[in-house]
Parts: structure tokens; C-alpha cells; sequence
């Protein structure tokens, strides 16, 4: 009797994990035979943030710490470049996007510069004092238009290459400030309040956030859009979730736990044959191709001392490009070679 008592609190545990996991779908990963990812490691120890192409062989990768480089050859080499800024200034270079010849990247903090050369010479724009937030993301919309949102969810839109901004969003107060923040080809935002605790959507035709409670009690880590345009959601706990009616944001599929390492996930991604990405801390990178139900680790990513923070695989309606790129932290980057 006394044994059987001792061993009560262990019991109840093991009860109390398997009524939790039963609400889960957790798949069990294996480890992939094979990889589609080369590694590049740069000497600069850095952190690539982003990542955008000009056309297939010319692009541009920005980070941490004044960090721009230039591509000639898809992505195979780059080459450290730099800005006409004062060397007083650090910059965290946070983000970069191009249409044909013309270009915007941002930094923090406040830092706007635009190109209409394909980045041989950048001009830096001024801000003002009264801009909520810093800069998040660019988005170039047509020649001389952009989009600029802040960490404040605020959201400005120029007409006329960055002489003048206009709001676009009237109260950014609905996205709580964020932690993430997507957009669309077509103009809808999605983004996560900086706490974690709820998210928000905005779309192209509103001027109005609207907020959405999380799926479970867990905060979330990161939201976006899978190419079909609806939302997928990253939270703590390594927990993946899909939603599949954007006319109903409060429905979301059981969490999938594809591997507990004690790592959250921070980024998702499709690359173009729909295989799905998921990346986040020690080298954690899995994919999926049945469309999340079963996950497979990928062999070369997982030898990395590193955490994956974004995956990109770029889109331009200009011309064909199939490229993808894992960024990591301490100067590495992976590239797609499926």
C-alpha cells in the first residue's frame, strides 16, 4: 500500500499528459534521407532578416548590424554592399522588397530608403518625429507607390516615391502592436499583438484592425498566409495550427505537435511543389508533404548551431522564379535547391 501511494503522484501525470495530448495530433518525426537545402555561411556572424530578387540571378539580402548584400548569381554568392549612411548609425536592416528596378528597404529605427536603379543608388527618406512605432515591412505596390507598417500597426501608403505619406489604417490601436505582421499580394494584413495573446486582420478595402482571440492558451508565435490565402498559425508549445475558411477565424484545426525539443517553431513557409516548411530554434527544420499530416526532419538544417527566424520563397508576377532561402542566425542562410 505504501509503494502504490508513493507512486500516486507519477500516476496522475501520466493520466493528466495523455488527457492533455489526446486533444493534440501528434505525428512523430523521422529523419528525411535526403535534403533540398544547401548551406551558405556567411563570414559576417549577422542575422539575415530578409531576403527579395530583382529578376532570377539579381537580389538582395539585408540584416542585423548595416548588413546588405547583393546577389548576381540567384543566390549561389553575395557580396557585401553598403549605404550611404552615416557610420555612426546601426541599423537593423528589417526588411527589403523590389518590383522590376524599383525598391524599399527599412530598418530600425526609423529607416526608409528607396531605389529606382535595382539598388545601384538608394535615397534615404525622411520619417518625421511623429510616425507611431518603427518600420516592420515594405511592400512596393507600383512605380513610386508603397506601404509602409509600423510595430504600432500603423500603416502608410505614398503615391509618390516617399516625398509624402498617407494613413491608411485610422486607429492601429486594434493590433495591439505587433510581434508579426503579414500582407498579401492583394493587400490584406494579418498580424499578432506584440503579448502573443490575440491576433488581428485588416483588410485591403478597411481601414479598421479586427481582432481575433488565439486558439487555445497558448500565445502565438507567428501568423501568416499559405498560398491559397488563408491563415496558418505558429504558438508556444512547438504547436502548429491551419485555418481553412477565412470567413471563419475562430476555427481552427487541432494543434499538431510534430516534435517536443523545447523549441518553438518561428516561421512557416510552401515551397512550389506545396511541400510545407516549419523552422524555429537549434536547427529544428521539418516538412511536410501530405499537407501537415505527417513530418519528416530535415538532415541538414538539424546539424546547425543556429535558430531558423524566416522562410521565404520568393514570388514576383514579372517573371518565373523558384527559389526559396531558410535565414538563420550567426551567418547562416539555406538555399533551395529542390
Amino acid at each position: 500500500m505504501k509503494n502504490f501511494l508513493t507512486k500516486l503522484p507519477s500516476l496522475f501525470l501520466t493520466v493528466l499528459m495523455s488527457f492533455i495530448l489526446s486533444g493534440c495530433s501528434s505525428t512523430g518525426v523521422q529523419l528525411s534521407e535526403s535534403s533540398p537545402w544547401e548551406v551558405i555561411q556567411f563570414d559576417d556572424q549577422s542575422n539575415a532578416l530578409d531576403i527579395d530578387f530583382i529578376n532570377e540571378e539579381n537580389g538582395f539580402l539585408v540584416g542585423s548590424n548595416r548588413l546588405i548584400m547583393e546577389t548576381k548569381d540567384g543566390g549561389q554568392t553575395w557580396d557585401r554592399k553598403s549605404l550611404d549612411i552615416s557610420s555612426e548609425e546601426n541599423f537593423r536592416l528589417l526588411d527589403i522588397d523590389f518590383k522590376g528596378q524599383e525598391g524599399w528597404l527599412i530598418g530600425q529605427p526609423s529607416l526608409v530608403m528607396h531605389t529606382i536603379d535595382a539598388g545601384k543608388n538608394w535615397t534615404r527618406l525622411s520619417l518625421g518625429n511623429k510616425l507611431p512605432g518603427q518600420p516592420f515591412l515594405i511592400t512596393t505596390v507600383d512605380h513610386n507607390i508603397a506601404e509602409l507598417a509600423t510595430t504600432a500597426g500603423a500603416i502608410y501608403k505614398t503615391a509618390d516615391g516617399g516625398e509624402s505619406w498617407d494613413a491608411k489604417v485610422v486607429d492601429a490601436s486594434g493590433s495591439g502592436g505587433v510581434r508579426d505582421l503579414r500582407r498579401t499580394a492583394n493587400g490584406n494584413y494579418v498580424s499578432v499583438s506584440s503579448l502573443g495573446n490575440f491576433f488581428s486582420t485588416l483588410d485591403s478595402d478597411s481601414d479598421t484592425w479586427i481582432a481575433h482571440q488565439r486558439a487555445s492558451s497558448k500565445r502565438v508565435q507567428s501568423i501568416g498566409f499559405n498560398p491559397s490565402g488563408n491563415l496558418w498559425m505558429l504558438s508556444r508549445g512547438a504547436e502548429i495550427r491551419f485555418n481553412e475558411d477565412n470567413n471563419n477565424l475562430e476555427n481552427w484545426t487541432k494543434p499538431i505537435i510534430p516534435i517536443l525539443n523545447g523549441y518553438n517553431y518561428l516561421d512557416m513557409g510552401w515551397d512550389p511543389e506545396g511541400n510545407i516548411w516549419a523552422g524555429g530554434g537549434n536547427g529544428t527544420l521539418i516538412v511536410s508533404r501530405d499537407k501537415g499530416k505527417t513530418w519528416n526532419s530535415d538532415p541538414v538544417a538539424s546539424k546547425l548551431p543556429t535558430n531558423f527566424i524566416k522562410i521565404i520563397f520568393p514570388k514576383n508576377d514579372t517573371f518565373a522564379l523558384s527559389k526559396g532561402f531558410i535565414l538563420g542566425e550567426r551567418g547562416y542562410i539555406l538555399k533551395w535547391n529542390g
